[in-house]
């Protein structure tokens, strides 16, 4: 039997503390559009506190968050199974990741790390809850297609 073709990364969930502290880093730091509830005050939710949102628009939503409470546990330190982080690409040039170092800092938001990968540039964050978040570009002129062993360049410190 073949394998299931996944066409794409459709959506990610994640659990949060506070839903309105982790709507406002997605919608005002990283630009998320929240679709439901409606901002302008419409419901309908089948979880009573969640939101969902989009970037692209390409699709019905691709971040949930699923408010669990302040008392909920924090996510484990050092090695652990599960989720590491979520990349998040924010354009071709580095020119776009210095307006993003700057949006950040205007927003109290501490850059965790910044890699060169050869086949992009990154840049990490904590969002309120914890879970790491990359936001990246492509490396203009890379062609990892036609040698994808680029893929698994080693690491180098990232200069912008």
């Amino acid at each position: 039997m073949a394998a299931i073709e996944v066409q794409d990364l459709g959506h990610v969930v994640l659990y949060v503390r506070d839903l309105g502290r982790s709507v406002a880093f997605y919608r005002d730091v990283l630009g998320f559009r929240q679709i439901v509830p409606d901002p302008g005050g419409g419901t309908g939710l089948r979880f009573p506190a969640a939101a969902f949102s989009s970037a692209s628009g390409r699709t019905h939503h691709e971040l949930l968050l699923i408010e669990v409470g302040e008392d909920a546990q924090a996510l484990p330190e050092g090695r652990r199974v599960g989720l590491y982080h979520v990349g998040l690409k924010i354009g071709e040039s580095d020119d776009q990741l210095r307006r993003a170092v700057a949006r950040l800092q205007e927003a109290g938001v501490v850059v965790t790390g910044a890699s060169d990968h050869t086949v992009t540039h990154s840049l990490y964050v904590l969002d309120p809850d914890g879970n790491e978040i990359e936001l990246y570009i492509d490396v203009p002129g890379v062609d990892w297609a036609a040698d994808p062993a680029l893929i698994a360049s080693p690491v180098r410190p990232l200069r912008l």
